[in-house]
């Protein structure tokens, strides 16, 4: 019975001990994945959208504009230097339609601050606010679970320790 109270102690130490690696980890490389979001989402803005006829990418952006109404990676300017303006693609639309506060078809056309999303910071500060705002949430979560983990270790010692009083020699 012993052995079985401390293996069921190594191991909720070991899952422990993990988690807090994790942690440590995701903390470390927190802001490399940050540089990486903000350099991916501006060069897929920039060279895939409504370009390859990958379908997928271009409702992504879209769908992205619109949900966190945003415009661009950085700003609206951003287009610009898209290659489906660049290219002709877009149908003289200065941004596409999803940046638009209300959607219809061509209103991409006026680049004015009444029609169009100008958020300062683009699309990615709005996306790394709802990534911080949910990693916050993860983490409460995790301390949590890290809490029921050490009262578990605790509750665990103190069986071992009664088991133990209990025993005859």
């Amino acid at each position: 019975m012993f052995v079985f109270v401390l293996q069921y102690f190594a191991l909720l130490l070991f899952i422990f001990v993990l988690e807090i690696l994790a942690g440590i980890l995701a903390y470390i490389y927190y802001q490399q994945l940050s540089d990486d979001l903000k350099t991916n989402l501006r060069v897929t803005m920039i060279e895939k959208y409504r370009v390859d006829g990958d379908k997928r990418i271009t409702k992504a952006v879209d769908k992205l504009q619109q949900e966190f109404r945003c415009c661009g990676s950085n700003n609206s300017k951003d287009w610009q230097e898209s290659r489906w303006v660049k290219e002709k693609l877009s149908g003289e639309r200065i941004v596409p339609d999803s940046c638009c506060k209300t959607v219809t078809n061509g209103c991409g056309k006026r680049d004015h601050p009444s029609n169009i999303y100008k958020v300062e910071g683009g699309c990615i500060t709005k996306l790394e606010g709802f990534i911080m705002a949910h990693l916050k949430i993860i983490g409460a979560v995790g301390i949590g679970i890290a809490c029921v983990q050490i009262f578990g270790m605790i509750f665990t010692c103190c069986l071992y320790r009664n088991l133990k009083a209990d025993t005859p020699y």
